[in-house]
């Protein structure tokens, strides 16, 4: 059996309370490594995740800080082997409304990451965008795209470090924080009725263990200015309201027939979201479940010992890989998401 690349590392993860973070922690634990350094800005969910992890508390050390703050970070990342950067000012309208503090986290936090792993000789880092960066629309999709640039371009201007950056692009994942299917859950609950921009939207979605294993995937193949992208089905939002009102209408305060309510796109929102863009295909591998986007940054062509095949066309939402109702309900269920 092939040893784990993680027995006996030091790891930090960054904005390791979140959804993502947690379910990483839960799975990286099993791979032996020598310490989890859980970073981020909140002091709560730092405690409920000590309660959550109780048994593992020789191998966690949970750090208060803000990737705002260089210096906190520096310390945060001595003797690290790897970094997984799951931090990002992520809600769509607080973006909108508040952009220079999206560009503050999102931006410079990530510089600050990128400036720290290279002082401290980390091995491999690995940062989280996601699909909103193509083409974006809104502020936090325009400031993912440039956290997306800084991890590629350090690739050409890094010098003789030898730290390995490289990214993963996701859809929506089922059950985070601050998305749909708990604001959802919460509906039915509080109001009986479900609000959605519209019941036509698609929207790529991946569960919490389809994201971690992608990312621990994307880190083993990572040799430098990567996106790695995972192939995610297609998701109806009014299937998805039919599904959890079909669960959960049982819970709803009002005891009455749950309506699904159409209010419209909110500002910066897009109806369909994309992968990657026609210009990102020229420079694109694709395995089976992957897209491997490499570094435009001195690189004029695919190494053939890359894995996958040349990517021969942009993958576009199309009918076919809109999952079904049950499919939906699978997921919900065997996630533990409603």
């Amino acid at each position: 059996m092939e040893q784990s690349i993680y027995k006996g590392k030091k790891i930090l993860i960054i904005g390791g309370t979140g959804t993502i973070g947690q379910h990483l922690t839960r799975m990286l634990l099993k791979e032996d490594p020598q310490v989890l350094r859980i970073f981020s800005r909140d002091e709560h969910k730092q405690y409920e995740m000590s309660l959550s992890f109780r048994s593992e508390r020789e191998r966690l050390r949970f750090l208060i800080g803000d990737i705002r703050d260089s210096d906190r970070l520096n310390r945060a990342m001595e003797s690290i082997d790897y970094v997984f950067h799951c931090a990002a000012m992520k809600h769509v309208p607080a973006c909108e409304y508040n952009p220079f503090e999206a560009v503050q986290t999102n931006v410079l936090g990530t510089q600050n990451v990128i400036q720290n792993a290279i002082s401290n000789k980390v091995g491999k880092v690995l940062f989280i965008s996601t699909d909103k960066a193509i083409s974006p629309t809104n502020t936090y999709g325009a400031t993912k795209l440039m956290a997306e640039k800084l991890i590629s371009a350090t690739e050409l201007n890094k010098g003789d470090n030898s730290t390995i950056f490289a990214a993963v692009r996701f859809g929506n994942v089922m059950g985070s924080r601050g998305s749909v299917i708990p604001l959802f859950k919460k509906q039915i609950k509080d109001i009986g009725e479900i609000t959605v921009t519209d019941s036509d939207m698609l929207r790529y979605m991946m569960t919490p263990t389809q994201a971690v294993k992608l990312i621990l995937k994307a880190n083993r193949l990572a040799s430098g200015g990567e996106v790695f992208v995972l192939k995610m089905p297609l998701v109806r939002i009014g299937d998805l309201a039919v599904v959890m009102i079909e669960e959960l209408a049982a819970q709803s305060a009002s005891g009455t027939k749950i309506a699904i309510k159409q209010i419209g796109l909110r500002p910066g929102e897009k109806r369909f979201e994309e992968l990657m863009t026609d210009d990102e295909v020229e420079y694109a591998n694709e395995t089976e479940d992957l897209y491997i986007i490499f570094s435009q940054y001195g690189r004029n062509d695919i190494s053939k010992e890359a894995p996958g095949k040349k990517c021969l066309s942009k993958p576009v939402p199309q009918m076919e890989n809109i999952i079904s109702k049950e499919e939906i309900r699978a997921w919900l269920l065997q996630e533990e998401l409603i």
